[in-house]
């Protein structure tokens, strides 16, 4: 049975997946795995250094997902930064990969960057930046993100725990941001199914940038009519009805 790898995005970590996991493994195949990665400077690995490249990231993954004894076939499910990740790993080894997930998710040269990142997201983008309240951070984070998690206290609580017992250090941060910024995701799809999934009420990219990259792709689009950024976190049930819809029919065609 094929593993299910999880990615997430900037300055993120497998915590952050909240309830989709869950509601992932309910809808898939008995004895599917669901393997939450943290991408290297998040989560367990936040005192490893983060590469500045998208591809050496993917490659620290794929690493610290053999190291758990998992080999592939696997499928990916990469969100924001997260997407670009998965994308990288399936040009890199496309052999031990069956089938890709990008969730709003962007990259150049498919969408220009004003689209990739929102300018009125930026002042609050600086904002988290530079505060050294965990919670207020927090708090900032799901309004930009989340269309309902910033009056979440419980969650709001959680995320502030997370922030404070594995915080992401800025030069961590920076190198992803980095990576993000320059990564180019290939003209053509992998040799491999994929699905695209993107928030209408995104407020942080675009949702053009994944239609855009569905075009280009030849893949299935499929749109929340009204989830934030994080649509893991505000319709995990909803995201992992899609997934797992598509698993059934790209398993049915093959």
């Amino acid at each position: 049975m094929s593993a299910w790898v999880l990615l997430r995005g900037l300055a993120r970590e497998s915590a952050h997946w909240s309830r989709f996991p869950e509601a992932l493994q309910s809808r898939l195949p008995p004895g599917a795995a669901i393997v939450a990665l943290d991408l290297p400077g998040t989560g367990v690995e936040r005192l490893r250094r983060s590469p500045d490249t998208v591809p050496d990231i993917a490659a620290q993954c794929r690493r610290s997902l053999q190291a758990r004894g998992v080999a592939g076939p696997i499928h990916l499910i990469g969100l924001s930064l997260g997407g670009m990740v998965a994308a990288a790993w399936a040009r890199q080894w496309p052999a031990e990969v069956r089938g890709l997930v990008l969730v709003n998710s962007s990259a150049a040269p498919i969408s220009p960057v004003h689209h990739r990142l929102r300018p009125s997201a930026w002042p609050a983008l600086l904002r988290i930046a530079a505060t050294r309240d965990a919670r207020r951070a927090e708090r900032a984070v799901l309004r930009l993100t989340s269309t309902g998690g910033a009056s979440d206290t419980e969650l709001l609580e959680r995320w502030t725990d997370v922030r404070l017992e594995r915080p992401v250090s800025p030069s961590n941060a920076f190198r992803q941001l980095c990576a993000a910024v320059r990564y180019q995701l290939p003209a053509r799809s992998p040799d491999m199914p994929a699905l695209v999934v993107c928030s209408q009420g995104d407020r942080l990219v675009n949702p053009e940038c994944s239609r855009r990259l569905a075009h280009d792709w030849s893949c299935r689009a499929v749109q929340h009519p009204w989830a934030g950024h994080d649509l893991a976190l505000d319709d995990p049930g909803w995201l992992a009805e899609q997934v797992a819809a598509w698993h059934r029919t790209a398993a049915t065609s093959s």
